[in-house]
Protein backbone atom coordinates (compact mmCIF):
# COMPACT_ATOMS: atom_id res chain seq x y z
CA UNK A 1 0.00 0.00 0.00
CA UNK A 2 1.30 3.43 -0.99
CA UNK A 3 1.39 5.67 2.09
CA UNK A 4 1.13 8.79 -0.03
CA UNK A 5 -2.19 7.61 -1.43
CA UNK A 6 -3.56 7.04 2.06
CA UNK A 7 -2.43 10.45 3.29
CA UNK A 8 -4.05 12.05 0.24
CA UNK A 9 -7.32 10.17 0.80
CA UNK A 10 -7.33 11.12 4.50
CA UNK A 11 -7.27 14.81 3.61
CA UNK A 12 -9.61 14.56 0.61
CA UNK A 13 -12.27 12.58 2.47
CA UNK A 14 -11.92 14.33 5.82
CA UNK A 15 -10.18 11.77 8.02
CA UNK A 16 -7.14 13.83 9.02
CA UNK A 17 -5.80 17.34 8.50
CA UNK A 18 -2.50 18.96 9.38
CA UNK A 19 -3.02 21.16 12.45
CA UNK A 20 -3.02 24.92 11.71
CA UNK A 21 -2.55 24.14 8.02
CA UNK A 22 -3.55 27.61 6.81
CA UNK A 23 -0.55 28.98 8.72
CA UNK A 24 1.85 26.39 7.40
CA UNK A 25 1.06 23.70 9.95
CA UNK A 26 2.67 22.71 13.22
CA UNK A 27 4.88 19.64 13.12
CA UNK A 28 3.72 16.75 15.27
CA UNK A 29 0.10 17.89 15.65
CA UNK A 30 -2.91 16.60 13.69
CA UNK A 31 -6.62 17.40 13.53
CA UNK A 32 -9.27 14.74 12.96
CA UNK A 33 -11.84 15.69 10.33
CA UNK A 34 -15.54 14.70 10.17
CA UNK A 35 -14.83 11.08 9.23
CA UNK A 36 -11.68 10.80 11.32
CA UNK A 37 -13.30 11.92 14.55
CA UNK A 38 -16.04 9.31 14.12
CA UNK A 39 -13.52 6.56 13.35
CA UNK A 40 -11.34 7.38 16.34
CA UNK A 41 -14.37 7.73 18.63
CA UNK A 42 -15.66 4.33 17.46
CA UNK A 43 -12.28 2.73 18.21
CA UNK A 44 -12.23 4.24 21.69
CA UNK A 45 -15.85 3.24 22.30
CA UNK A 46 -15.15 -0.34 21.14
CA UNK A 47 -12.14 -0.50 23.47
CA UNK A 48 -14.12 0.87 26.45
CA UNK A 49 -17.07 -1.41 25.84
CA UNK A 50 -14.98 -4.53 25.33
CA UNK A 51 -12.59 -3.84 28.21
CA UNK A 52 -14.87 -2.12 30.77
CA UNK A 53 -18.65 -1.83 30.41
CA UNK A 54 -19.35 -5.16 28.71
CA UNK A 55 -17.05 -7.05 31.05
CA UNK A 56 -19.00 -9.51 33.18
CA UNK A 57 -17.35 -9.68 36.61
CA UNK A 58 -19.88 -12.33 37.76
CA UNK A 59 -18.44 -15.00 35.49
CA UNK A 60 -15.00 -16.41 34.90
CA UNK A 61 -13.65 -14.81 31.73
CA UNK A 62 -12.29 -17.50 29.36
CA UNK A 63 -8.56 -17.73 29.83
CA UNK A 64 -8.47 -15.55 32.94
CA UNK A 65 -6.84 -16.82 36.14
CA UNK A 66 -9.89 -15.72 38.19
CA UNK A 67 -12.93 -13.45 38.14
CA UNK A 68 -12.17 -9.75 38.08
CA UNK A 69 -13.82 -6.34 37.95
CA UNK A 70 -13.27 -3.27 35.77
CA UNK A 71 -13.94 0.41 36.39
CA UNK A 72 -12.83 3.74 34.94
CA UNK A 73 -11.31 7.15 35.66
CA UNK A 74 -10.84 10.48 33.90
CA UNK A 75 -7.86 12.27 35.44
CA UNK A 76 -6.48 15.75 34.83
CA UNK A 77 -3.80 16.47 32.25
CA UNK A 78 -1.81 18.63 34.70
CA UNK A 79 -0.88 16.98 38.00
CA UNK A 80 1.29 17.86 40.99
CA UNK A 81 4.95 18.07 39.84
CA UNK A 82 5.98 15.61 42.54
CA UNK A 83 4.04 12.91 40.69
CA UNK A 84 6.56 13.05 37.83
CA UNK A 85 9.58 13.17 40.15
CA UNK A 86 8.54 10.05 42.06
CA UNK A 87 7.53 8.21 38.87
CA UNK A 88 10.96 8.86 37.35
CA UNK A 89 9.73 10.95 34.42
CA UNK A 90 11.35 14.15 35.69
CA UNK A 91 14.84 12.62 35.55
CA UNK A 92 14.56 9.73 33.13
CA UNK A 93 11.94 10.63 30.52
CA UNK A 94 14.55 11.75 28.01
CA UNK A 95 15.76 11.00 24.50
CA UNK A 96 19.25 11.63 23.18
CA UNK A 97 19.44 14.25 20.45
CA UNK A 98 22.11 15.61 18.13
CA UNK A 99 22.24 18.76 15.98
CA UNK A 100 23.97 19.56 12.73
CA UNK A 101 26.15 22.62 13.23
CA UNK A 102 25.86 23.56 9.54
CA UNK A 103 22.16 23.33 8.69
CA UNK A 104 20.87 23.34 12.31
CA UNK A 105 18.76 20.24 11.72
CA UNK A 106 17.98 18.16 14.80
CA UNK A 107 17.79 14.38 15.04
CA UNK A 108 16.93 11.76 17.63
CA UNK A 109 20.05 9.72 18.27
CA UNK A 110 18.37 6.33 18.72
CA UNK A 111 16.77 6.68 15.28
CA UNK A 112 20.13 6.84 13.55
CA UNK A 113 20.99 3.99 11.24
CA UNK A 114 24.62 2.92 10.83
CA UNK A 115 25.27 2.14 7.17
CA UNK A 116 28.94 2.02 6.19
CA UNK A 117 30.01 1.51 2.60
CA UNK A 118 33.46 1.31 1.06
CA UNK A 119 33.35 1.80 -2.69
CA UNK A 120 36.14 0.47 -4.95
CA UNK A 121 36.70 3.95 -6.37
CA UNK A 122 36.77 5.69 -2.98
CA UNK A 123 39.46 8.39 -2.82
CA UNK A 124 39.77 7.99 0.96
CA UNK A 125 42.43 5.54 2.08
CA UNK A 126 40.89 5.16 5.53
CA UNK A 127 37.30 4.69 4.38
CA UNK A 128 35.09 2.82 6.86
CA UNK A 129 34.67 -0.95 6.67
CA UNK A 130 31.67 -2.50 4.96
CA UNK A 131 28.63 -3.37 7.11
CA UNK A 132 26.14 -3.44 4.26
CA UNK A 133 27.08 -3.34 0.62
CA UNK A 134 29.59 -5.78 -0.79
CA UNK A 135 31.63 -5.89 -3.97
CA UNK A 136 30.80 -4.36 -7.30
CA UNK A 137 30.63 -0.95 -8.86
CA UNK A 138 29.48 1.99 -6.76
CA UNK A 139 26.21 2.34 -8.67
CA UNK A 140 25.42 -1.36 -8.22
CA UNK A 141 25.93 -1.17 -4.46
CA UNK A 142 23.77 1.94 -4.21
CA UNK A 143 20.96 0.27 -6.17
CA UNK A 144 21.23 -2.82 -3.98
CA UNK A 145 20.70 -0.77 -0.83
CA UNK A 146 18.05 1.37 -2.44
CA UNK A 147 15.92 -1.72 -3.07
CA UNK A 148 16.56 -3.17 0.36
CA UNK A 149 16.08 -0.09 2.54
CA UNK A 150 13.60 1.86 0.37
CA UNK A 151 14.70 5.11 1.98
CA UNK A 152 17.66 6.23 -0.15
CA UNK A 153 17.27 9.85 -1.18
CA UNK A 154 20.73 11.07 -2.15
CA UNK A 155 24.41 10.23 -2.20
CA UNK A 156 27.00 12.64 -0.79
CA UNK A 157 30.31 11.75 -2.41
CA UNK A 158 31.05 8.17 -1.47
CA UNK A 159 28.55 8.08 1.36
CA UNK A 160 24.94 6.97 1.47
CA UNK A 161 22.33 9.21 3.10
CA UNK A 162 18.93 7.81 4.04
CA UNK A 163 15.76 9.81 4.57
CA UNK A 164 15.20 10.27 8.30
CA UNK A 165 18.44 8.52 9.25
CA UNK A 166 22.19 9.20 9.44
CA UNK A 167 25.13 7.25 8.10
CA UNK A 168 28.51 7.12 9.74
CA UNK A 169 31.40 8.85 8.04
CA UNK A 170 35.10 8.29 8.57
CA UNK A 171 36.76 7.48 11.86
CA UNK A 172 38.30 10.26 13.92
CA UNK A 173 41.86 9.89 15.13
CA UNK A 174 40.58 8.62 18.47
CA UNK A 175 38.58 5.88 16.74
CA UNK A 176 35.20 7.58 17.17
CA UNK A 177 32.96 7.87 14.14
CA UNK A 178 31.90 11.13 12.55
CA UNK A 179 28.31 11.65 11.46
CA UNK A 180 27.17 12.76 8.05
CA UNK A 181 24.06 14.95 8.21
CA UNK A 182 21.25 13.42 6.12
CA UNK A 183 19.90 16.90 5.36
CA UNK A 184 22.94 18.84 4.14
CA UNK A 185 25.53 16.07 3.71
CA UNK A 186 28.23 17.76 5.77
CA UNK A 187 30.54 15.35 7.56
CA UNK A 188 31.74 15.60 11.14
CA UNK A 189 29.78 18.70 12.16
CA UNK A 190 27.30 17.00 14.48
CA UNK A 191 27.07 17.83 18.16
CA UNK A 192 27.63 15.20 20.82
CA UNK A 193 24.41 13.37 21.81
CA UNK A 194 22.71 15.01 24.81
CA UNK A 195 19.60 14.44 26.89
CA UNK A 196 16.33 16.13 26.03
CA UNK A 197 13.37 15.84 28.44
CA UNK A 198 10.21 15.05 26.51
CA UNK A 199 7.71 16.59 28.95
CA UNK A 200 5.99 19.85 28.04
CA UNK A 201 6.55 22.43 30.76
CA UNK A 202 3.86 24.93 31.71
CA UNK A 203 2.99 27.40 34.48
CA UNK A 204 0.13 27.07 36.96
CA UNK A 205 -1.03 30.31 38.61
CA UNK A 206 -0.53 34.01 38.01
CA UNK A 207 2.95 34.53 39.48
CA UNK A 208 4.80 32.67 36.74
CA UNK A 209 7.82 31.72 38.84
CA UNK A 210 9.80 28.50 38.72
CA UNK A 211 7.90 27.37 41.81
CA UNK A 212 4.74 27.46 39.68
CA UNK A 213 6.15 25.11 37.03
CA UNK A 214 4.14 22.03 36.11
CA UNK A 215 4.01 19.58 33.22
CA UNK A 216 1.50 18.26 30.73
CA UNK A 217 1.25 14.55 31.43
CA UNK A 218 3.39 12.32 29.17
CA UNK A 219 1.17 9.32 29.97
CA UNK A 220 -2.23 8.67 31.54
CA UNK A 221 -1.04 5.90 33.87
CA UNK A 222 0.12 8.02 36.80
CA UNK A 223 -3.35 9.51 37.34
CA UNK A 224 -4.62 5.99 37.93
CA UNK A 225 -1.87 5.10 40.40
CA UNK A 226 -2.32 8.19 42.56
CA UNK A 227 -6.09 7.49 42.66
CA UNK A 228 -5.72 3.81 43.52
CA UNK A 229 -6.71 4.29 47.17
CA UNK A 230 -9.60 6.60 46.24
CA UNK A 231 -11.08 3.97 43.91
CA UNK A 232 -10.72 1.18 46.47
CA UNK A 233 -12.26 3.28 49.26
CA UNK A 234 -15.14 4.72 47.22
CA UNK A 235 -16.23 1.53 45.43
CA UNK A 236 -16.64 -2.11 46.33
CA UNK A 237 -14.03 -3.38 43.89
CA UNK A 238 -11.81 -6.14 45.13
CA UNK A 239 -8.45 -7.27 43.81
CA UNK A 240 -8.03 -8.42 41.11
CA UNK A 241 -9.52 -5.42 39.31
CA UNK A 242 -8.62 -2.97 36.57
CA UNK A 243 -8.94 0.80 36.20
CA UNK A 244 -9.24 2.08 32.64
CA UNK A 245 -8.70 5.55 31.25
CA UNK A 246 -8.81 7.20 27.83
CA UNK A 247 -7.18 10.58 27.54
CA UNK A 248 -4.68 12.97 25.98
CA UNK A 249 -0.95 12.80 26.62
CA UNK A 250 1.85 15.05 25.42
CA UNK A 251 5.47 14.37 24.53
CA UNK A 252 7.79 16.95 23.02
CA UNK A 253 9.19 14.56 20.43
CA UNK A 254 12.49 15.61 18.86
CA UNK A 255 11.54 14.37 15.41
CA UNK A 256 7.80 13.69 15.01
CA UNK A 257 7.30 11.79 11.77
CA UNK A 258 5.43 9.17 9.76
CA UNK A 259 2.03 10.89 9.65
CA UNK A 260 0.31 10.40 13.03
CA UNK A 261 2.56 7.55 14.16
CA UNK A 262 4.85 9.76 16.23
CA UNK A 263 3.06 12.93 17.36
CA UNK A 264 3.52 15.46 20.13
CA UNK A 265 -0.13 15.32 21.18
CA UNK A 266 -1.81 11.93 21.21
CA UNK A 267 -4.48 9.92 22.95
CA UNK A 268 -3.99 6.79 25.02
CA UNK A 269 -6.27 3.93 26.04
CA UNK A 270 -4.73 2.45 29.19
CA UNK A 271 -5.61 -0.11 31.82
CA UNK A 272 -3.82 -0.52 35.12
CA UNK A 273 -4.75 -3.97 36.37
CA UNK A 274 -4.08 -4.59 40.08
CA UNK A 275 -3.54 -8.15 41.24
CA UNK A 276 -1.88 -10.30 43.89
CA UNK A 277 1.90 -10.73 43.37
CA UNK A 278 1.55 -14.52 43.28
CA UNK A 279 -0.82 -14.44 40.29
CA UNK A 280 0.69 -11.49 38.43
CA UNK A 281 2.53 -13.58 35.84
CA UNK A 282 -0.67 -15.39 34.88
CA UNK A 283 -2.51 -12.08 34.60
CA UNK A 284 0.27 -10.65 32.44
CA UNK A 285 -0.08 -13.53 29.98
CA UNK A 286 -3.88 -13.21 30.02
CA UNK A 287 -3.87 -9.50 29.16
CA UNK A 288 -1.13 -9.92 26.58
CA UNK A 289 -3.18 -12.52 24.69
CA UNK A 290 -6.53 -10.78 25.17
CA UNK A 291 -5.29 -7.48 23.79
CA UNK A 292 -3.80 -9.20 20.75
CA UNK A 293 -7.13 -10.92 20.14
CA UNK A 294 -8.97 -7.57 20.27
CA UNK A 295 -7.07 -6.20 17.27
CA UNK A 296 -7.58 -9.33 15.20
CA UNK A 297 -11.31 -9.33 15.92
CA UNK A 298 -11.54 -5.78 14.53
CA UNK A 299 -9.71 -6.58 11.33
CA UNK A 300 -5.96 -6.40 11.94
CA UNK A 301 -4.59 -9.82 11.13
CA UNK A 302 -2.21 -11.82 9.05
CA UNK A 303 1.53 -11.29 8.80
CA UNK A 304 1.24 -7.55 9.38
CA UNK A 305 0.36 -7.98 13.08
CA UNK A 306 2.68 -9.66 15.57
CA UNK A 307 3.05 -10.09 19.32
CA UNK A 308 6.68 -9.60 20.36
CA UNK A 309 8.03 -10.38 23.81
CA UNK A 310 10.80 -8.01 24.91
CA UNK A 311 14.29 -9.36 25.44
CA UNK A 312 15.73 -8.87 28.92
CA UNK A 313 17.98 -5.99 27.82
CA UNK A 314 14.93 -4.11 26.44
CA UNK A 315 12.96 -4.10 29.69
CA UNK A 316 12.46 -0.94 31.73
CA UNK A 317 14.25 -0.97 35.07
CA UNK A 318 10.95 -1.71 36.87
CA UNK A 319 9.46 -4.22 34.41
CA UNK A 320 9.14 -7.96 35.08
CA UNK A 321 8.07 -8.57 31.49
CA UNK A 322 6.81 -6.59 28.49
CA UNK A 323 5.27 -7.55 25.18
CA UNK A 324 4.51 -5.26 22.25
CA UNK A 325 1.70 -5.68 19.77
CA UNK A 326 3.27 -4.45 16.54
CA UNK A 327 1.99 -3.66 13.06
CA UNK A 328 3.86 -3.51 9.75
CA UNK A 329 3.04 0.08 8.83
CA UNK A 330 3.67 0.82 5.13
CA UNK A 331 6.13 3.66 5.89
CA UNK A 332 8.51 1.17 7.56
CA UNK A 333 11.07 -0.87 5.69
CA UNK A 334 10.12 -4.41 4.72
CA UNK A 335 10.27 -6.71 7.71
CA UNK A 336 10.00 -3.90 10.26
CA UNK A 337 7.10 -3.40 12.68
CA UNK A 338 5.92 -0.39 14.68
CA UNK A 339 4.47 -0.53 18.18
CA UNK A 340 0.68 -0.41 18.53
CA UNK A 341 0.40 -1.32 22.17
CA UNK A 342 2.62 -2.36 25.04
CA UNK A 343 1.56 -4.80 27.75
CA UNK A 344 3.89 -4.41 30.75
CA UNK A 345 4.24 -6.31 34.01
CA UNK A 346 5.20 -3.34 36.22
CA UNK A 347 5.41 -5.23 39.51
CA UNK A 348 4.78 -3.01 42.56
CA UNK A 349 7.03 -0.23 41.26
CA UNK A 350 4.38 2.44 40.77
CA UNK A 351 2.44 2.15 44.01
CA UNK A 352 5.68 1.88 46.01
CA UNK A 353 7.11 4.95 44.23
CA UNK A 354 4.13 7.07 45.19
CA UNK A 355 4.30 5.79 48.77
CA UNK A 356 8.06 5.95 49.35
CA UNK A 357 9.70 8.09 46.67
CA UNK A 358 11.66 7.56 43.47
CA UNK A 359 12.87 3.95 43.12
CA UNK A 360 15.88 2.64 41.22
CA UNK A 361 17.27 -0.85 40.73
CA UNK A 362 20.43 -1.68 42.68
CA UNK A 363 23.25 -4.07 41.74
CA UNK A 364 21.29 -7.02 43.10
CA UNK A 365 18.32 -6.13 40.90
CA UNK A 366 16.13 -4.96 43.77
CA UNK A 367 14.14 -1.71 43.76
CA UNK A 368 15.48 0.72 46.37
CA UNK A 369 15.00 4.41 47.11
CA UNK A 370 17.26 6.70 45.11
CA UNK A 371 19.21 8.96 47.43
CA UNK A 372 20.95 12.29 46.89
CA UNK A 373 24.51 13.28 47.87
CA UNK A 374 23.34 13.78 51.46
CA UNK A 375 22.11 10.20 51.67
CA UNK A 376 18.48 11.25 51.94
CA UNK A 377 15.76 10.17 49.47
CA UNK A 378 16.09 12.24 46.30
CA UNK A 379 12.33 12.69 45.95
CA UNK A 380 9.92 11.93 48.74
CA UNK A 381 6.75 9.99 48.06
CA UNK A 382 3.30 10.95 49.31
CA UNK A 383 3.69 9.02 52.53
CA UNK A 384 0.18 7.61 52.01
CA UNK A 385 -0.55 3.94 52.48
CA UNK A 386 -1.27 2.49 49.02
CA UNK A 387 -1.19 -1.14 50.09
CA UNK A 388 -4.28 -3.34 49.88
CA UNK A 389 -5.85 -5.41 52.62
CA UNK A 390 -7.69 -8.57 51.63
CA UNK A 391 -10.20 -9.00 54.46
CA UNK A 392 -11.16 -12.49 53.37
CA UNK A 393 -7.58 -13.79 53.28
CA UNK A 394 -6.58 -11.48 56.17
CA UNK A 395 -3.54 -10.38 54.18
CA UNK A 396 -2.03 -6.96 53.38
CA UNK A 397 0.20 -6.50 50.33
CA UNK A 398 1.29 -4.01 47.69
CA UNK A 399 -0.51 -5.06 44.48
CA UNK A 400 1.36 -5.85 41.31
CA UNK A 401 0.26 -4.04 38.17
CA UNK A 402 -0.26 -5.24 34.60
CA UNK A 403 -0.52 -2.36 32.15
CA UNK A 404 -2.01 -2.75 28.65
CA UNK A 405 -1.27 0.66 27.12
CA UNK A 406 -2.62 1.37 23.63
CA UNK A 407 -2.40 4.45 21.45
CA UNK A 408 -5.75 5.54 20.06
CA UNK A 409 -4.05 7.47 17.27
CA UNK A 410 -1.73 4.62 16.32
CA UNK A 411 -4.65 2.21 16.38
CA UNK A 412 -6.61 4.55 14.11
CA UNK A 413 -3.65 4.80 11.74
CA UNK A 414 -3.22 1.01 11.68
CA UNK A 415 -6.91 0.43 10.93
CA UNK A 416 -6.71 3.01 8.13
CA UNK A 417 -3.62 1.34 6.65
CA UNK A 418 -5.18 -2.11 6.87
CA UNK A 419 -8.47 -0.91 5.36
CA UNK A 420 -7.03 0.86 2.29
CA UNK A 421 -7.75 -1.31 -0.76
CA UNK A 422 -7.80 -0.79 -4.51
CA UNK A 423 -9.62 -2.97 -7.04
CA UNK A 424 -10.95 -2.71 -10.57
CA UNK A 425 -14.70 -2.25 -11.06
CA UNK A 426 -16.87 -1.03 -13.97
CA UNK A 427 -18.18 2.52 -13.70
CA UNK A 428 -21.63 3.79 -14.74
CA UNK A 429 -20.56 3.61 -18.39
CA UNK A 430 -19.27 0.05 -18.12
CA UNK A 431 -15.62 1.13 -18.26
CA UNK A 432 -13.14 -0.46 -15.82
CA UNK A 433 -11.64 1.93 -13.30
CA UNK A 434 -9.79 1.75 -10.03
CA UNK A 435 -12.06 1.67 -6.99
CA UNK A 436 -10.61 2.83 -3.67
CA UNK A 437 -12.26 1.05 -0.74
CA UNK A 438 -11.71 1.56 2.98
CA UNK A 439 -12.57 -1.89 4.31
CA UNK A 440 -13.09 -0.86 7.92
CA UNK A 441 -14.79 -3.24 10.33
CA UNK A 442 -18.48 -2.19 10.62
CA UNK A 443 -18.08 -1.58 14.39
CA UNK A 444 -15.52 1.17 13.83
CA UNK A 445 -16.64 2.50 10.43
CA UNK A 446 -17.40 6.27 10.69
CA UNK A 447 -20.69 5.94 8.76
CA UNK A 448 -22.65 2.73 9.21
CA UNK A 449 -24.96 3.13 6.22
CA UNK A 450 -25.79 5.53 3.41
CA UNK A 451 -29.31 6.01 2.02
CA UNK A 452 -29.94 6.94 -1.63
CA UNK A 453 -33.02 7.57 -3.72
CA UNK A 454 -32.24 6.25 -7.20
CA UNK A 455 -33.71 9.42 -8.71
CA UNK A 456 -35.10 12.65 -7.29
CA UNK A 457 -38.72 12.05 -8.28
CA UNK A 458 -41.70 9.69 -8.00
CA UNK A 459 -41.66 9.94 -4.21
CA UNK A 460 -38.32 8.13 -3.88
CA UNK A 461 -36.60 10.96 -1.92
CA UNK A 462 -39.42 11.02 0.62
CA UNK A 463 -39.15 7.26 1.26
CA UNK A 464 -35.34 7.47 1.45
CA UNK A 465 -35.49 10.35 3.91
CA UNK A 466 -37.88 8.38 6.12
CA UNK A 467 -35.45 5.43 6.18
CA UNK A 468 -32.57 7.84 6.90
CA UNK A 469 -34.40 9.36 9.89
CA UNK A 470 -35.22 5.93 11.32
CA UNK A 471 -31.59 4.81 11.04
CA UNK A 472 -30.28 8.11 12.40
CA UNK A 473 -31.84 7.38 15.78
CA UNK A 474 -29.38 4.52 16.29
CA UNK A 475 -26.43 5.03 13.94
CA UNK A 476 -24.35 7.63 12.21
CA UNK A 477 -25.77 7.46 8.66
CA UNK A 478 -25.57 9.58 5.52
CA UNK A 479 -28.15 10.72 2.97
CA UNK A 480 -27.14 11.49 -0.61
CA UNK A 481 -29.30 12.18 -3.67
CA UNK A 482 -26.75 13.99 -5.85
CA UNK A 483 -25.13 12.43 -8.92
CA UNK A 484 -25.24 9.01 -10.51
CA UNK A 485 -25.79 6.20 -8.03
CA UNK A 486 -22.47 4.58 -9.04
CA UNK A 487 -20.57 7.71 -8.05
CA UNK A 488 -22.46 7.83 -4.79
CA UNK A 489 -21.38 4.25 -4.11
CA UNK A 490 -17.74 5.18 -4.84
CA UNK A 491 -17.83 8.09 -2.42
CA UNK A 492 -19.13 5.84 0.34
CA UNK A 493 -16.54 3.17 -0.49
CA UNK A 494 -13.80 5.73 0.13
CA UNK A 495 -15.44 6.75 3.40
CA UNK A 496 -15.53 3.12 4.56
CA UNK A 497 -19.34 2.91 4.75
CA UNK A 498 -20.15 -0.83 4.93
CA UNK A 499 -23.74 -0.67 3.60
CA UNK A 500 -25.62 1.44 1.08
CA UNK A 501 -29.42 1.41 0.86
CA UNK A 502 -31.07 2.43 -2.40
CA UNK A 503 -34.73 3.31 -2.91
CA UNK A 504 -35.64 2.44 -6.49
CA UNK A 505 -38.63 1.79 -8.72
CA UNK A 506 -39.35 -1.60 -7.16
CA UNK A 507 -39.66 0.10 -3.77
CA UNK A 508 -42.79 1.83 -5.00
CA UNK A 509 -44.34 -1.53 -5.88
CA UNK A 510 -43.42 -3.81 -2.95
CA UNK A 511 -41.88 -1.58 -0.24
CA UNK A 512 -38.44 -3.22 -0.49
CA UNK A 513 -35.07 -1.52 -0.94
CA UNK A 514 -31.68 -2.65 -2.24
CA UNK A 515 -28.90 -3.12 0.31
CA UNK A 516 -25.33 -3.23 -1.08
CA UNK A 517 -22.30 -4.65 0.74
CA UNK A 518 -19.17 -2.50 0.42
CA UNK A 519 -16.65 -5.36 0.29
CA UNK A 520 -18.39 -8.12 -1.64
CA UNK A 521 -20.60 -5.85 -3.77
CA UNK A 522 -23.42 -8.29 -3.07
CA UNK A 523 -26.92 -6.77 -3.27
CA UNK A 524 -30.14 -8.03 -1.70
CA UNK A 525 -33.59 -6.67 -1.01
CA UNK A 526 -35.05 -5.87 2.41
CA UNK A 527 -38.47 -4.62 3.42
CA UNK A 528 -38.48 -0.95 4.36
CA UNK A 529 -39.86 -1.78 7.80
CA UNK A 530 -36.93 -4.16 8.46
CA UNK A 531 -34.04 -1.93 7.35
CA UNK A 532 -33.06 -0.72 10.83
CA UNK A 533 -32.84 -4.23 12.27
CA UNK A 534 -31.05 -5.48 9.16
CA UNK A 535 -28.28 -2.89 9.58
CA UNK A 536 -28.18 -3.36 13.36
CA UNK A 537 -27.65 -7.08 12.96
CA UNK A 538 -24.80 -6.61 10.52
CA UNK A 539 -23.01 -3.73 12.27
CA UNK A 540 -22.93 -5.52 15.64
Amino acid sequence: MDMEKLVSLCKRRGFLFQSSEIYGGLNGFWDYGPLGVELKRNIKDAWWRDMVTAHDEMSVTPGAPATYEMTGLDCTIIMHPQVWKCSGHYDLFCDMMVDCKDCKSRFRADHLLAIELQFPNSKETDAPHVLLGGTGEKEEIIERHKKKLKKLVRVHGDYLTLSGFMTYGQLNEDGRKKFICPECGQQGNMTEPREFNLMFKTIVGAMGTENDAAFLRPETAQGIFVNFKNVVDSTRVRIPFGIAQVGKSFRNEITPRNFTFRSREFEQMEIEFFCHPDSSRDWYEYWRDRRMRWYTELGLSGDRLILREHAEDELSHYSCGTADIEYAFPFLTEGEFGELEGIAHRGDFDLRSHMEGKLVKNEEGCLVLETGPDGKPKYKGSGRDLTYRDDQAKERFTPHVIEPSAGADRATLAFLCEAYTEDEQPNDKGQMQTRVVMKLHPRIAPIKAAVFPLVKKDGMPEIAQGIYRDLKKRFNVFYDEKGAVGRRYRRQDEAGTPYCITVDGQTLDDQTVTVRDRDTLEQWRVNVADVVEEIAGRVG
